[in-house]
């Protein structure tokens, strides 16, 4: 990922494998994006074409499997599948597909953009082909702000197999969710503890601070309490608790049979759900 060098140069301690990624500036003092001439060597975008050229159709854009990258404190290069499906009456020559947060192109905080020069393009038939490339994230070198965590845009791209090469290039095609690893611990206490009696569950909900380099608490978010007696396989809804300002989580329960206790949090745009490893009650 291209990054901005007024971010790294505020870094603190990180500042050096920051600066270590190339740097390129683009309008606006933000990180340089790819443009379709750059990818496709070609000097007009699809949206300039004439009226009848007939351009690339894509239909499908798929990022990691279509679950959200998720990374961690010391989380190492991490490199996932995306793919695109496109066609056209000539067939598909080539496609382009990066990962890119900022408001529009002259706002940009981060690009990831594709291993590869050209992506590997399968047909599907005469018109259509499937294409993939490959994507890496290096967290601890990469993601050095909380706030790079969330919605990504998705550019989508492909480039006809005709004498022209007709293009398509969307750099709003779709989004997708780059997200700060989660945490969640859950401890039940007394035990063993006498049916009726009153027992307490803690825990707490913490995640990564690509800032700092650490899992640090998440303030004021609703995590379920559930529970699932000793013979079941099925955890149900107890209540529902709000962490304080340190990402702790404390509640009383009566104890009534035999059980495990744990914290279920649904996770945000930011933060992916995480359930903690159920907590056993032994009620005499």
């Amino acid at each position: 990922m291209r990054i901005r060098t007024t971010v790294a140069a505020v870094s603190g301690g990180l500042v050096l494998s920051a600066l270590a990624v190339p740097v390129a500036q683009a309008d606006g003092g933000g990180v340089h994006k790819p443009t379709a001439a750059e990818r496709f060597g070609v000097s007009r975008a699809a949206t300039s074409a004439a009226a009848d050229d007939e351009l690339p159709v894509v239909s499908k854009v798929t990022v990691n499997g279509g679950k959200s990258i998720v990374a961690g404190t010391t989380t190492g290069a991490q490199t996932f599948t995306v793919s695109l499906t496109a066609s056209h009456s000539a067939g598909i020559e080539d496609a382009y597909i990066d990962l890119w947060h900022g408001r529009d192109r002259t706002h940009v905080d981060g690009v990831f953009p594709p291993n590869e020069q050209n992506a590997t393009c399968t047909p599907v038939d005469a018109t259509t082909s499937t294409c993939k490339l490959t994507v890496t994230i290096d967290a601890r070198r990469e993601l050095f702000m909380n706030s790079l965590a969330g919605t990504w845009h998705v550019t989508a791209a492909a480039i006809a197999a005709d004498e022209t090469g007709s293009e398509y290039w969307n750099d709003f095609y779709g989004t997708h969710r780059l997200q700060r690893a989660s945490k969640l611990t859950a401890d039940a206490a007394p035990e063993p503890v006498k049916k009726g009696k009153t027992i307490t569950v803690t825990g707490k909900l913490t995640r990564a601070n690509w800032e700092t380099r650490k899992y640090t608490g998440y303030s004021t978010q609703p995590v379920k309490l559930q529970f699932r007696k000793k013979d079941s396989d099925t955890y149900t809804t107890v209540k529902t608790v709000k962490t304080n300002s340190k990402g702790d989580l404390k509640t009383t329960v009566k104890a009534t049979v035999d059980g495990f206790y744990r914290w279920s949090f649904a996770g945000t745009s930011t933060t992916p759900a995480v359930n903690a490893a159920g907590d056993f009650i032994d009620v005499k």
